[in-house]
């Protein structure tokens, strides 16, 4: 049985136990909105212990959690602008890019909006990250609570169908008496233990990396490729590869081949070189995956397949086994000649990250160097690992993120109207500053949806 199937199971259980304990425990469930309360006061006193206990350390980190949040505030209203210029300007980035803006952050969310682009969310690592993710963030928002001498009146469950959250309750009109500086201690404090719990998350991912996985093979990522002049090129016809079909040319008495899209650009004025695919071994066999093996020699990085290939001639016969997920494949290539030396074909093309998204993925996926392919040494266990730990990367940071953008539905709403009040002393200027952020902010996202559901549908 897969995983996958197991961890359906899984989620039915946990669907059926949360509807048996909701029943059991109703009379003390009330509602708020669409969400239902399970309130309790588990954690209470630990934080009362902690609050009491550590109170000269929290006094010293609000300055620290106070920095943060603006540090989190400015660099989330900065992401979040540029990346809606980029998004909002570029044609095609929506349709390419496939995601939206707003990703609830549910089961299989990879199955529904990005198949292949982002690794598996299961069930599992919903339940795990979402215990990770909001007890230390509303266990900190209790902690900086009781320093301030506000009271708590509970903790518990929050349910919106089988989706499930955590929350702190903290009297809230207590709270919006105290001093600005410790308010705002208050409401960064949550993505303060976030950013926490995301650098601990990035020494786990590493430490976890190197004893888990191993080289394994060379990852490329194109064929060579030769820029051609254009008025020198000459199309001999179509050929099919791997049920793809190129335009085959000629140039200076060489093959090569090209994608059929760019048949409108050949022997057009307007463009002088081309990027075709040279005729090369590795193309005409069509390799896929990793390279992991010639000749039983192992290839782990691009210097040890220069040095493997140096060791032939133009002509030879070599085999060439690669790596493609749980699958291995094995090739029989007749090496070609460039300038008298052997010529396989592969190319490496460096690829630029940009945005959280890649940052994450490169901390566990690209630890090294980014061509290397990496095997787990526990099978698919040590795979389950790694992408549990991108996943607790990944949503910490876009939560702690998140959660301090200036808008009224989020801790830094309240935080910027804050700000500015201390800034200025003026609360008009504070509460217009507050509700210009929120509404620009709320209408820059439903453009954004906008955009990304014109471009899908």
């Amino acid at each position: 049985m897969s995983f996958f199937a197991i961890d359906i199971i899984l989620l039915v259980l946990f669907c059926v136990i949360t509807a048996i304990f909701l029943y059991k425990k109703r009379k003390r469930i009330s509602r708020q909105g669409v969400l239902i309360l399970y309130k309790t006061k588990i954690g209470i006193k630990i934080i009362d212990e902690i609050s009491e206990k550590y109170s000269k350390l929290i006094g010293f980190l609000q300055y620290i959690v106070i920095a943060s949040g603006y540090i989190l505030m400015i660099a989330m209203t900065w992401l979040i602008v540029r990346f809606s210029y980029a998004y909002l300007t570029t044609p095609g980035l929506a349709k390419a890019l496939k995601i939206p803006v707003i990703m609830p952050l549910v089961p299989y969310i990879d199955r529904v909006f990005a198949p292949g682009i982002l690794p598996p969310f299961y069930f599992t690592y919903w339940i795990i990250i979402i215990a990770i993710v909001a007890v230390p963030h509303e266990f900190f928002h209790g902690i900086f609570a009781r320093f301030s001498k506000i009271k708590v009146h509970s903790t518990g469950f929050g349910f919106l169908g089988p989706l499930i959250a955590f929350f702190v309750e903290p009297d809230e009109k207590a709270m919006n008496k105290l001093k600005n500086k410790d308010q705002m201690a208050l409401l960064a404090s949550g993505t303060f233990a976030n950013i926490l719990i995301t650098i601990i998350s990035i020494i786990l991912v590493i430490l976890f990396f190197y004893i888990a996985f191993v080289p394994s093979g060379l990852i490329f990522n194109t064929y060579s490729i030769s820029p051609l002049n254009n008025k020198n090129i000459s199309v001999l016809g179509n050929v099919s590869f791997s049920d793809t079909t190129y335009l085959e040319l000629s140039s200076n008495n060489k093959t090569y081949v090209a994608d059929i899209l760019f048949l409108p650009y050949i022997n057009n004025e307007n463009f002088s070189l081309i990027p075709i695919y040279d005729y090369s071994p590795a193309f005409n066999a069509q390799i896929r995956g990793a390279i992991s093996k010639i000749d039983n020699i192992k290839i782990t990085s691009y210097k040890e397949l220069n040095s493997t290939l140096n060791l032939y001639k133009p002509g030879d016969k070599i085999s060439i086994e690669t790596i493609s997920g749980n699958k291995t494949n094995n090739y029989k290539i007749t090496l070609g000649n460039s300038s008298g030396q052997a010529f396989l074909g592969v190319g490496f093309a460096q690829m630029e990250r940009k945005g959280i998204l890649s940052w994450a993925y490169s901390i566990v996926y690209k630890i090294e160097k980014p061509e290397v392919y990496y095997q787990s040494r526990f099978g698919e266990f040590g795979i389950f690992i790694r992408d549990l730990l991108w996943w607790i990367v990944l949503i910490n940071i876009s939560v702690a993120l998140m959660n301090m953008l200036p808008l009224g539905i989020f801790d830094g709403g309240r935080f910027f109207y804050l700000a500015i009040l201390s800034i200025t002393k003026k609360k008009k200027v504070a509460e217009k500053a507050f509700k210009f952020s929120t509404w620009f902010f709320l209408l820059l996202v439903i453009a954004l949806m906008l955009k990304w559901l014109v471009a899908i549908f």
